[in-house]
């Protein structure tokens, strides 16, 4: 009998398809239609400190008189960041009510400060898990990239002694040293990372010179650096749990994920290319591989294909065109 079960981070999800953070997150409504599609657990929309924050400066730009009373500004932050939260805990109490898989909050956070105490919050209000994901831009000359680095490790330690339920990191593929910053991140609290982030990306529009936003939404192509540095961090660090996120938009990729040792994989994109109806579709091809290939469980193939495991190393280190094209005759 085949079992798609896995185990995420201490909790059991029915399958090791989760529905990332995104708009389709954002409600209990839309949440309940993830989890009747057949997801194995959502992460929420997440709370952002610096919309809070931007909200917060617009409040106090809208009155002049803001700037004239002490304490005013302090007051509005304060009321704002409350509210927000409020907001989202509501939203916590409302989805553990409408479905029965794991709901994982996620804070997306640049600083350790209010935001590592609201970790405790939304585990009160039934969070089974939390993702942190953090970034901040690395555009100041002056600072070294070890700053930057710590600033991941701080604000997970202070999160970890606020709660005491499962701690995802999300994080971007922009480090110089991936597996270093993974093996810190686990050695510093983290029950699983999620490789990677998929940012807001600017683009030029020729006609009116201005900046836009490039394509929002990942495709297939997308998958071939995550499944790398999966592979790699997998066959390096095999007691760090991983989930897959950006670029997967079907079974295959779904699959190819978790022979490269993905624990779970995170489903965002492919929800607004091909709607809800994906999910089952997934499942189905996830199933046919495994009775083709007579596995039984998740784990009888999970990380079949990391870097530990295949005959040659160079297969996720080559990284020149020229090692692939040398012996290509060019036409």
């Amino acid at each position: 009998m085949i079992s798609l079960e896995t185990n995420y981070m201490g909790l059991t999800l029915k399958n090791p398809l989760i529905a990332g953070s995104s708009g389709f997150t954002s409600s209990d409504k839309l949440i309940k239609q993830l989890a009747d599609a057949g997801v194995g657990a959502i992460v929420l929309k997440s709370l952002f400190e610096e919309q809070i924050n931007l909200e917060t400066r617009n409040i106090i730009s809208l009155n002049d008189q803001n700037y004239s009373y002490p304490g005013a500004e302090e007051y509005i932050r304060n009321y704002t960041k409350s509210n927000s939260l409020k907001q989202y805990i509501d939203l916590i109490h409302d989805v553990k009510k409408s479905v029965e898989i794991p709901v994982i909050a996620s804070i997306n956070c640049i600083s350790n400060s209010d935001w590592t105490s609201f970790a405790h919050d939304l585990q009160a209000a039934g969070a089974d898990a939390i993702e942190l994901n953090i970034f901040e831009m690395p555009i100041d000359r002056n600072k070294a990239s070890e700053k930057y680095e710590q600033k991941y490790f701080d604000i997970l330690r202070a999160v970890k002694k606020n709660v005491t339920i499962p701690v995802a990191v999300k994080i971007s593929p922009y480090f110089t040293n991936i597996v270093h910053i993974v093996d810190q991140l686990y050695a510093n609290g983290a029950n699983a990372v999620v490789l990677f982030n998929r940012f807001w990306e600017p683009d030029i529009d020729l006609e009116n010179l201005e900046i836009i936003s490039a394509k929002v939404v990942s495709s297939p192509d997308d998958l071939s650096r995550t499944l790398r540095w999966t592979g790699i961090v997998n066959g390096l660090l095999p007691n760090v749990q991983i989930a897959a996120s950006t670029g997967i938009h079907n079974g295959d990729g779904a699959l190819k994920s978790l022979l490269a040792g993905a624990q779970v994989v995170q489903l965002c994109s492919t929800f607004y290319i091909n709607g809800y109806g994906v999910v089952e579709q997934m499942l189905g091809e996830l199933e046919s591989f495994m009775k083709r290939w007579n596995f039984h469980s998740v784990n009888d193939f999970r990380g079949k294909l990391n870097y530990s495991e295949i005959p040659s190393y160079e297969k996720y280190e080559r990284a020149q065109f020229m090692k692939y094209f040398s012996d290509k005759q060019m036409r």
